[in-house]
């Protein structure tokens, strides 16, 4: 009789399983106008922060990506990808790519994580009540163009002339150089706007540079730009010109300096977002954060390449010092 009822139970136990509904695993897309090498520190906070969360990757969520390096025009396309697999959410990182995925759907929802501006973008209705499939953390880089100049003029106490190194095919463009301008005026510096829509629009601007007789420049927040950071810096460095950027990258690559909001930090607590909207929170009502961590990197050993000496004032206020 035992033997029997083992026999049963041993056959019943499968069909029960059967019956209970399989745990769904979440999918997440992530939508980059830059590349996989640019963005392995981004990916990894984001992947602690959904850790942290309790997601185990493969298990409870899946992370799919899409790499448009650089080129914006193929982003539409990727984001369509996205739509095809049926995501659950999309990770997209910057103004081209959030476009993109809302081009794409307007029911898949979005989590955007380093977007300058999406109020003046039209992406979203305000930062406290997004509306629509979008929500995440925005940037603020076109206020901090400001800063950057102000940083190049505390090095360069002189400085008469400045270069602004963009992208115009990134809508987030012409946020920043309005930013730029604004604050050349401010500090009495004269400006010039240069455009690189491709990498082989790089030399050209630094020729550019040349002719009108720079004496610094800053590298506006792009994609593009960030991907080409080593060559930026090497063009620098031959035309023995001090730099600022908005990313650390380009500091960690070579320029003199960076000034702007931490992505890392960005990219972990995008995690939350994701987590909540898997949850069942709906983006409209979930608000629009700004950075709570700003980093400032001086590149000594570019300082010194260039015979310059920085200031003990922004030596001070340097949360990361290459030597």
């Amino acid at each position: 009789m035992v033997a029997l009822l083992l026999i049963v139970f041993v056959l019943a136990a499968p069909l029960a399983t059967a019956g209970q509904p399989a745990t769904k695993v979440a999918r997440v897309g992530w939508l980059s106008g830059g590349s996989e090498r640019q963005n392995l520190s981004y990916i990894e906070a984001f992947r602690g922060g959904l850790r942290d969360l309790g997601y185990v990757e493969g298990r409870s969520v899946v992370i799919e990506y899409r790499w448009s390096e650089g080129s914006y025009e193929r982003l539409p396309r990727l984001a369509a990808e996205f739509v095809a697999m049926k995501v659950d959410v999309i990770l997209a990182q910057n103004a081209p790519a959030v476009q993109a995925a809302r081009e794409a759907t307007r029911d898949i929802l979005i989590v955007m994580t380093v977007l300058l501006d999406p109020v003046a973008a039209g992406l979203v209705a305000s930062l406290a009540h997004p509306g629509g499939n979008i929500t995440g953390l925005s940037m603020v880089a076109p206020q901090l163009v400001g800063k950057q100049m102000e940083l190049l003029k505390e090095v360069l106490p002189r400085l008469a002339r400045v270069a602004v190194l963009g992208n115009p095919a990134n809508p987030g463009n012409a946020q920043q150089v309005r930013e730029a301008e604004v604050a050349a005026q401010a500090l009495g510096i004269r400006s010039h706007v240069l455009a690189a829509r491709t990498p082989s629009d790089i030399d050209a601007a630094f020729a550019a540079m040349a002719r009108q007789r720079a004496e610094a420049f800053v590298v506006l927040v792009d994609a593009m730009l960030g991907g080409q950071r080593e060559r930026i810096a090497r063009l620098a460095a031959s035309h023995r010109l001090p730099s600022v950027s908005g990313l650390r990258i380009h500091a960690e690559a070579g320029d003199l300096l960076s000034y702007g909001a931490n992505r890392v930090d960005i990219h972990r607590r995008s995690a939350e977002y994701v987590g909540a909207i898997l949850k069942g929170s709906r983006p409209a009502d979930i608000p629009i954060e700004q950075p709570k961590k700003f980093e400032l990197v001086v590149n000594l050993k570019t300082a010194r390449a260039l015979g310059l000496t920085i200031p003990p004032s922004v030596l001070l206020r340097a949360d990361h010092v290459i030597q």
